[in-house]
């Protein structure tokens, strides 16, 4: 059974850093793709970033690119999400997910499918 476990929310104050970190398990790590979202009150779900072990690439949301960092620690399974002046627009609950493995997926700032896991989301205020 495939688990994400996304952790490392938090309050901080306007230009801080936090790091989330999304645990995987139940799938080949090797050859995975992990995305992360976020969505805040009132606002639908939207794209942040991912990484995809198969080929080695990454995206941003043009909101978070130079901001934010997406790596992957295959050793623990575990996927990172380094946020840096952090804004208070960027308030929201985060989320990691996941598509099967050799399934079609897409994945844009406000749209995309294919994302058949998810884990439990981590709260990330911003205080102004």
């Amino acid at each position: 059974e495939v688990q994400l476990q996304a952790s490392g929310g938090g309050l901080v104050q306007a230009g801080g850093s936090l790091r989330l970190s999304c645990a995987a398990s139940g799938f080949t790590f090797d050859d995975y793709t992990i995305a992360w979202f976020r969505q805040a009150p009132g606002k639908e779900r939207e794209g942040v970033s991912y990484i995809s072990r198969s080929d080695g690439s990454t995206w941003y949301a043009d909101s978070v690119k130079g901001r934010f960092t997406i790596s992957s620690d295959n050793a623990k399974n575990t996927v990172y999400l380094q946020m840096n002046s952090l804004k208070p627009e960027d308030t929201a609950v985060y989320y990691c997910a996941a598509p099967s493995t050799g399934s079609s997926w897409y994945m844009g700032a406000s749209y995309y499918y294919g994302m058949d896991y998810w884990g439990k989301g981590t709260q990330v205020t911003v205080s102004s």
